[in-house]
């Protein structure tokens, strides 16, 4: 039962079927022969199709890695050598770790104990070296969906740009890049069931940042190397398919995510982080007197995929820093799980989660 679909979601039919057409055709998008004409063709039809699915114009897409690295240059690319970065203290570690590699130069939003930030308190936190606002667009933890254009709109009056970690909110809400006001947008491929490996910055027109690297400057000026026409082209399809069913596929999750609270709220020292708006994808809960490790493996080996957070965490579990700056305890953020859904999922994977967790906490609880 595979409930960590905001870790990566599995590949869609779609994509592969996309990719299948391309794999182990030569072609290199930057060279001027009739094979790197080809390839620069599907490369740009990939880059129109997702700058069309999130509400932006094709030359603001710039292709990346995926959601870390589109994170990293837009942070770095707008501080630059000596500005600074407001960022929110519950953004995902690709943004969060800005203060250790910034140090005094990344200041940090607080939010309440929903998770969300008071856009209002923006211009008062701006200083003059401050070059950069970034507010994640939902919360990888909580599922919290945090208020955007009013973020953005507060950053424009403050003379900063505005950056948003878009990663769990495309594919699951709609996104709309030059409605939010936004300067910068961060999405990843396998978020939205395309492949692992590429994602992409969108970069408003107008905007100027400092490519961090060097080399060919294929996207933008702003990232060199090759681009993987293959990945670009998965993703493109992906994003179709999840913005595509957008009409109704939120409201199947929603009910998912409701079938598990109702189930949750019959079990004891049980206390959901997710409120609304959140996205319906995901859930976070705390579970008393438990250690959060010892059940996700009496979980696991239930047969159950579950989370305790942030997946660029994994390996050696922490304390969850989003549920500390939410004021949660030292003891409460170590005893939650994170459960997110995707097209995959049904209710008999609720169900068996619902079914396996009342013993599943009874030893987690005695171990602890």
């Amino acid at each position: 039962m595979y409930l960590d679909h905001a870790a990566s979601s599995p590949l869609t039919g779609s994509a592969a079927a996309a990719m299948a057409e391309v794999w182990g055709r030569p072609g290199n998008p930057s060279s001027l022969h009739a094979s790197g004409r080809e390839f620069r063709r599907l490369l740009e039809q990939a880059r129109e199709s997702i700058a069309a699915d999130l509400g932006a114009h094709p030359s603001e897409v710039v292709f990346t890695s995926g959601g870390t690295e589109a994170n990293n240059l837009a942070v770095l690319g707008a501080v630059g050598a000596a500005g600074e970065v407001l960022i929110s203290a519950v953004e995902h570690p690709s943004v969060a770790e800005a203060r250790r590699v910034l140090g005094e130069r990344a200041q940090v939003l607080e939010v309440d104990a929903s998770g969300r930030v008071d856009p209002g308190v923006i211009p008062s936190r701006v200083r003059p070296a401050t070059r950069l606002v970034s507010v994640m667009w939902v919360n990888n933890e909580t599922g919290v969906v945090q208020p955007v254009a009013a973020v953005a709109a507060a950053a424009r009056a403050a003379g900063v740009l505005a950056h948003s970690d878009a990663v769990q909110a495309a594919g699951q809400l709609a996104v709309d890049f030059g409605a939010a006001g936004l300067d910068l947008m961060s999405v990843s491929a396998h978020k939205v069931g395309g492949p692992v490996g590429i994602g992409a910055l969108l970069v408003r027109r107008g905007v100027t940042l400092l490519a961090p690297g060097f080399g060919g400057g294929q996207e933008a000026r702003l990232r060199s190397g090759t681009v993987p026409v293959a990945l670009a082209v998965g993703f493109a399809a992906a994003l179709r398919q999840a913005v595509d069913r957008l009409d109704r596929e939120p409201r199947r999750l929603a009910g998912l995510r409701d079938r598990l609270l109702v189930g949750l709220s019959g079990l004891d020292g049980v206390v959901v982080n997710s409120t609304a708006p959140a996205s319906p994808a995901i859930l976070n809960a705390t579970f008393a007197g438990t250690r959060a490790d010892d059940l996700l493996l009496l979980l696991d080996a239930a047969g159950i995929d579950c989370s305790t957070g942030s997946a660029c965490t994994a390996g050696v579990h922490q304390p969850s820093e989003v549920l500390l700056a939410m004021g949660r305890t030292l003891a409460e953020a170590s005893a939650s799980l994170r459960f997110s859904f995707g097209a995959s999922t049904g209710e008999a994977d609720i169900d068996a989660l619902l079914g396996a967790l009342p013993d599943a906490l009874v030893r987690a609880r005695a171990a602890y």
